[in-house]
């Protein structure tokens, strides 16, 4: 039976070489980065950092995505953030320099969904349930709960992503 087209990820069936129960985690992140890819495509450089009534900016979405996501899955491997990383989450929402352009925000946002995917790949099922810390606080986690926050986080951002893209696409052509 031929699947009908544009169904989303998470209808075309398993991802291969994926642990059955990280399949939803894998589902959501590529979802997101198709939504991403199909909602950028005539963002123009001069809106990327604009805030329609105050809201965050498409270019801060597309920082956070990939620093989330580096952030979350480094907490799931049982390691402590670095500075580089650090000083990633602190200049989210800025921009800073040559690699604010839309087409490298979208090259890093690939970049870090493709190597999420491959540390999933690389998941023992049997240590989902191992207690992780998170930040300075250490707060405690599991293996699993951050993969799963990793997915629906991604997805909330993904989605104010999408209306701040959308009225900003709007405003351009008024």
């Amino acid at each position: 039976m031929t699947q009908p087209k544009n169904l989303e990820v998470w209808l075309r069936g398993p991802l291969p070489d994926m642990p059955p129960l990280l399949q939803p985690v894998a589902h959501a992140l590529l979802q997101a980065r198709e939504e991403v890819e199909n909602f950028m495509q005539d963002i123009s450089e001069d809106l990327l950092w604009e805030r329609p009534a105050g809201v965050a900016s498409v270019g801060y979405h597309l920082q956070h995505l990939v620093g989330v996501l580096d952030r979350l899955f480094t907490y799931a491997r049982g390691e402590a953030l670095s500075e580089a990383q650090l000083a990633f989450l602190y200049a989210e929402g800025k921009p800073t320099g040559a690699s604010d352009q839309v087409q490298d925000l979208l090259q890093q946002y690939h970049q870090q969904v493709d190597k999420a995917l491959e540390q999933l790949r690389q998941t023992d099922e049997q240590k989902l349930t191992e207690v992780r810390r998170v930040g300075r606080a250490q707060v405690e986690s599991t293996v699993m709960g951050l993969l799963f926050h990793a997915a629906e986080h991604s997805m909330r951002h993904v989605g104010q992503l999408l209306v701040t893209a959308r009225v900003l696409r709007e405003k351009s052509h008024a």
